[in-house]
């Protein structure tokens, strides 16, 4: 198996999950992987390859050197691309076509009012696309004419799972990345005014409108780590449905964000506006999976102290939560889906990793 990553120029935080599912991947298949690393390049390429396919048709596709040259045949190349304008780095691989029998690839986001269109064409020789999102996939196989498919997001729940040893829960609320200002100042009312552990980010907001609240990580790994052990300390989570606050870039498109995954996997009870339409349904369709909470929510205080008032509820929901993630959420489904699109055998540690997740779902 052959992987290309982005992990070495494209460090927003966001994009760790999408690494995170590569190394999942990489260590279920022992795949070799090949890592841009020069991505001004690769970007001034780009632009030249985007101007000059306007004026002539069928321009070749054509990357600034370095360039790797593989000297190997794989069964199956599964490069990850965080969104579409990533795809320009196939030019790091310039016969990965050849060397593969059957190529797929993953886009963890594409929004298909934004979509390239001139980069479209870099998606042909796929034999598979998988998308994280549920919207664009029919509207892309029509102008692919090739197979796409929904394949959601899933989280490593082998580490964000509290087990075998489940620590204190003394973080009461976790509220990072996108958030509402409404209920940022209550909570913070409620950490100032008594014994309550909120935490939350100090980054400040970017972006035009000042909506995201995103940096730069020095290491994926690090940072899925540390994320994994706030959440397994943490009491309740906001788990809203992805781009909350700014409908206007999904134009109205509900999709299940990544944290509702994370969350779910270490046992923290949700809070938050679900996605609207059957995806979220059948996929968190156990009970209180996600308990709802409107985004500005003034009286989160109020919402907080009734919900304490049945600790048992709350419990079976943490149970619940990391059982189903064990089940049905790991890594481990999403590549199994994958092997099952090209009737790929499962690896040694394939089965494996599900004997483990069966293990956490069972102790749960």
């Amino acid at each position: 198996m052959l992987q290309l990553s982005m992990r070495r120029v494209a460090r927003l935080v966001g994009y760790s999950i999408d690494y995170e599912f590569e190394d999942v991947v990489a260590g279920l298949t022992g795949a070799d992987r090949v890592e841009v690393d020069d991505w001004p390049s690769f970007e001034r390429s780009r632009r030249l390859y985007r101007y000059t396919r306007h004026l002539h048709r069928g321009v070749t596709l054509r990357g600034p050197h370095p360039r790797v040259h593989l000297e190997r045949d794989y069964e199956l190349f599964l490069p990850v691309f965080n969104h579409p304008y990533e795809l320009f780095a196939l030019a790091a691989v310039p016969d990965w076509r050849r060397r593969c029998r059957y190529a797929a690839c993953y886009l963890s986001e594409l929004w298909l009012h934004q979509f390239p269109r001139y980069l479209l064409e870099l998606l042909a020789p796929f034999d598979h696309v998988f998308v994280a999102v549920r919207h664009p996939v029919e509207e892309l196989a029509r102008l692919l004419g090739r197979p796409c498919s929904y394949l959601p997001l899933g989280a490593d729940v082998v580490r964000f799972a509290p087990y075998p040893h489940a620590p204190g829960r003394a973080i009461d609320v976790c509220n990072i990345g996108r958030r509402s200002a409404v209920t940022h100042a209550a909570l913070l009312q409620l950490a100032a005014d008594r014994r309550f552990f909120y935490y939350y980010d100090t980054v400040a907001a970017s972006g035009v409108d000042l909506k995201q609240r995103t940096f730069r990580v020095q290491d994926p790994r690090e940072h899925r780590l540390l994320l994994a052990s706030l959440l397994q300390r943490s009491r309740y989570c906001f788990a809203h449905r992805g781009f909350v606050n700014d409908p206007a870039s999904t134009q109205g498109r509900d999709e299940i964000s990544s944290r509702v995954y994370e969350a779910a996997a270490a046992g923290v009870v949700m809070l938050g506006e679900a996605p609207r339409g059957p995806d979220f349904r059948e996929q968190f369709d156990w009970t209180d999976a996600l308990l709802p909470a409107p985004f500005d929510c003034p009286d989160i205080a109020h919402l907080l102290h009734e919900l304490d008032a049945d600790p048992q509820r709350l419990e079976r929901i943490r149970g619940e939560n990391v059982r189903h993630s064990a089940l049905r959420h790991d890594w481990l489904y999403r590549l199994r889906h994958v092997f099952g699109t090209f009737a790929l055998a499962p690896t040694v540690a394939m089965q494996q990793r599900a004997a483990q997740l069966e293990t956490i779902a069972h102790a749960m």
